[in-house]
């Protein structure tokens, strides 16, 4: 909404006032307290940093960076946003790549942690004498504890090499 406001010659206090007034919540709410902030007499760094500390996220970020400089420096300000807004749309993108990459590694690790368990209910319905020597045999308790301990660490190191922070 900013690039094209801005591009259509409204000028950036006026295009966030539209942001505030027609987005949906929570986003309306945010820029409606920067938009508050600014008719108050607050600088537009400070303003968009108070955003920042109600919104930590790194978009939230790039955006002040980008307002910030922008300020300072001057220059094409509809080009500096139709370049972040085309860097969010691929971080957004990428995560999506990821997620979807990462769910066969996901369904994959699902399957080898739950298929001991599952031969070992099959085992015990089909012929319960060969399962109860792990149950009644002190050597066979101690195969229990093992195998449940590797299969701990495995579950384990496969949920990390999974999992990706973004």
């Amino acid at each position: 909404m900013i690039v094209r406001g801005v591009k259509s010659g409204l000028p950036l206090g006026q295009c966030l006032r539209i942001i505030a007034g027609e987005s949906p919540e929570p986003l309306r709410t945010e820029f409606q307290n920067l938009v508050d902030a600014q008719a108050m007499g607050v600088p537009l760094d400070v303003s968009l940093q108070r955003m920042y500390d109600r919104m930590p996220l790194a978009e939230v970020n790039f955006f002040n960076i980008v307002l910030i400089i922008q300020q300072k420096t001057g220059g094409n300000l509809s080009e500096s946003l139709g370049n972040l807004s085309s860097v969010l749309r691929s971080r957004k993108l990428m995560k999506e790549k990821v997620k979807a990459l990462s769910a066969e590694a996901k369904a994959s690790a699902m399957i080898i942690g739950a298929l001991p368990i599952f031969v070992m209910g099959m085992v015990y319905f089909t012929r319960p004498q060969y399962i109860s020597v792990l149950f009644t045999d002190p050597v066979g308790n101690f195969i229990l504890i093992c195998c449940v301990v590797m299969m701990s660490t495995g579950i384990f190191v496969m949920q990390k090499m999974v999992n990706f922070k973004f």
